[in-house]
């Protein structure tokens, strides 16, 4: 393992109907947002956990009693932890700090980016390992960011923020700014949370279309 004093934080609900991709349930269906939540968290293992970059973290929500959690964690020997309680920005902030009290480095990801790679998690844990960079700012094409690396704690990052909004990597980068924080961005890539996104999504990724709702 490349950075074996890093640590990759996967965030991701339980696939359940009604409660996961809930933005996709009006084009596929809560059965069918489900399974594609499902697809994507098990092909983002796929194509990180072979790079041994850093120790990798499911954390789960509600909890990581569901059967897929157990499946992953037992194919791709990765541990399970279970979110805190609050908003998206308290769950995040808490798991960042929880980490960099041992570990010099953390990326937050989650799955729903078919585009974020192995190389762009090394490249992020190299800039914050050797010192050069304080943050990794991964900006999704919603306005979104689809990674977030950190070296120090910097609770600022997540309170009070719009999410889901077209403007979180926006007020991200004026929080860095005003924390005085050094960070490097990666390219912007896509991610699948809209209706419009599964187009592009069957194409790239040989994913029927055919379950769709009319």
């Amino acid at each position: 393992m490349r950075y074996p004093h890093a640590r990759i934080l996967l965030f991701a609900k339980a696939p359940i109907p009604g409660q996961a991709k809930t933005r996709l349930i009006p084009a596929l269906g809560a059965e069918g947002a489900a399974a594609l939540h499902a697809r994507l968290l098990e092909d983002t293992l796929a194509r990180l956990v072979p790079a041994a970059l850093a120790p990798l973290e499911i954390w789960c929500a509600p909890s990581s009693d569901h059967p897929l959690f157990a499946d992953l964690a037992l194919r791709y020997g990765v541990a399970l932890r279970r979110q805190p309680e609050g908003d998206l920005g308290r769950r995040l902030c808490l798991a960042a700090e929880e980490a960099l009290r041992e570990a010099r480095a953390v990326v937050l990801i989650g799955s729903d980016c078919p585009e974020l790679q192995a190389d762009d998690v090394e490249l992020s844990l190299q800039a914050l390992i050797d010192g050069r960079m304080d943050a990794v700012l991964g900006p999704a094409v919603d306005g979104g960011y689809v990674l977030l690396a950190l070296r120090v704690p910097a609770p600022e990052l997540f309170a009070a923020m719009p999410w889901g909004g077209d403007r979180v990597a926006e007020i991200t980068r004026e929080r860095m700014a005003a924390l005085g924080l050094r960070w490097q961005e990666l390219p912007v890539l896509r991610d699948l949370d809209r209706p419009e996104d599964l187009d592009w999504y069957a194409a790239e990724h040989a994913w029927p279309d055919d379950g769709r709702a009319d």
